[in-house]
């Protein structure tokens, strides 16, 4: 073979190879991802978004970090309250690296370290207060939880969002004690309840008598006004009748006559009543002259009647 197509072919395939490696050493850095690069087994730059070249045999990709806001779900860790009371409590942590070669080069295995500091940081929380308050201040330990991680792994490269305890797992013991608390609170709040609404019954009640018997009240009131005012509107009508009729009388000029038969006619109105003692005027002491009185005007009123008409 002749030593010029030797040569032609060797070139050749040297430089596909070297197009080969340097195609391959073309690198795309997706978003929210950054990597980090060595050269000759020191740091060398962090790549951001967008293509990047990689020079052979010098550098190489050391690791890939993802900038996205992770989260971990650690396994129940059993912990001791104050008062001795010993639970199970899972958490779950929301972090996001915010320093690639921070979180490359500075713990080793960063998440195992992270899962270990949040273990051991929520011994102390939970150690330093009781039962009650652990089950009832759960924001409060979730937020000095999260600020004491954050504080810890600023070093590294990361920082804590936020902590939140997922579930806390007393013992069975105590989850029945609490459960008999808590029925009898509510069998508590019932009887309140029932007693409260009795009441408030009986005060509607009371309420509603004291309001129709004061209407009634008012009632009889304005029936007795009105009533003594009708009375006394008829008294005064017949007062003042009496006095026209004695206006005319006098106006009449009537005899003796006619005033002997008014005042007979009064004396007969008067002993109709249910009076057991009559009073006689001075002028009409005698029967006898009251009726001869009246027998005479009565007479004289009537006209005589012939005596042949009544024979027939």
């Amino acid at each position: 073979m002749d030593p010029i197509i030797v040569v032609l072919i060797i070139f050749g395939i040297i430089l596909l190879i070297a197009l080969i490696i340097s195609l391959s050493s073309v690198k795309i850095v997706r978003q929210s991802e950054s990597v980090i690069i060595e050269r000759l087994g020191r740091y060398y730059k962090t790549w951001e978004t967008g293509i990047h070249w990689l020079v052979p045999f010098f550098d190489r990709v050391s690791s890939k970090v993802s900038l996205k806001e992770q989260v971990i779900d650690y396994e129940p860790q059993p912990v001791i309250t104050k008062d001795n009371v010993t639970m199970q409590i899972d958490t779950v942590v929301y972090f996001q690296i915010t320093d690639p070669k921070s979180f490359t080069y500075g713990v080793n295995n960063p998440n195992n370290a992270l899962a270990n500091l949040t273990a051991t940081t929520l011994r102390n929380i939970i150690g330093a207060i009781d039962l009650d308050e652990a089950l009832t201040s759960r924001e409060l330990i979730n937020s000095k939880l999260r600020i004491i991680l954050d504080e810890a792994t600023d070093p590294w490269g990361m920082k804590v969002v936020r902590v939140e305890l997922k579930n806390i797992m007393p013992p069975k013991d105590i989850r029945d004690a609490m459960e008999k608390q808590m029925r009898a609170e509510r069998e508590k709040r019932e009887v309140i309840l029932n007693a409260e609404g009795e009441k408030q019954s009986k005060i509607l009640i009371a309420e509603g008598n004291k309001t129709a018997m004061v209407l009634d009240a008012e009632g009889k009131k304005l029936s007795a006004i009105l009533k003594a005012e009708g009375e006394a509107e008829a008294i005064l009508k017949v007062q003042e009748a009496t006095a026209e009729g004695i206006r005319l009388i006098r106006e009449s000029k009537a005899d003796s006559s006619v005033l002997a038969i008014k005042g007979f006619e009064a004396m007969v109105e008067v002993s109709k009543g249910q009076a057991t003692k009559l009073i006689i005027p001075s002028d009409l002491t005698s029967i006898n002259t009251i009726v001869s009185t009246a027998k005479e005007a009565w007479e004289a009123k009537t006209p005589e009647v012939p005596k042949e008409t009544k024979t027939k």
